[in-house]
């Protein structure tokens, strides 16, 4: 289903899983990261960054992509996702409905892969037309 490589798989979980150290998650305690990869192989990370206002409140997939689009990027292949509680990975952790549209700008939907991972290692793979099935401009 994916031409990336198991390397690169675990290379994405692991910054993913590293991004989520960053995270700022002192509401919901739920802390995520997402690590990034461009066409030419450059992973950009983000975490999910809370506010008490909520609606400021910025997911990790999408601090991940406007990171690397306002540094000239539009062009990506894969995003790996974990979360979880106390900063560890907990169950698979989808992207957002915000966040799934975000990837539809930016990415093709039959080959961009969106990377998820369990805390007993379990890692599913979906394509975001699986999983953004009738979006705006898709």
């Amino acid at each position: 289903m994916t031409d990336l490589s198991p390397d690169t798989i675990e290379k994405l979980i692991l910054k993913a899983h590293e991004m989520q150290e960053m995270s700022y998650a002192p509401y919901s305690g739920f802390n995520v990261g997402a690590a990034l990869l461009t066409v030419d192989n450059e992973i950009y990370g983000g975490c999910n960054i809370e506010n008490a206002a909520f609606s400021p409140t910025i997911c990790a997939e999408r601090t991940a992509i406007f990171k690397a689009v306002s540094e000239g990027k539009r062009d990506f292949r894969a995003i790996a996702i974990v979360g979880g509680k106390k900063k560890e990975i907990g169950d698979l952790c989808f992207p957002c409905g915000v966040c799934r549209q975000v990837m539809a700008e930016f990415c093709d939907p039959d080959s961009f892969r969106i990377i998820t991972r369990n805390r007993e290692g379990e890692t599913v793979i979906h394509t975001l037309r699986e999983l953004l099935p009738e979006s705006f401009g898709l």
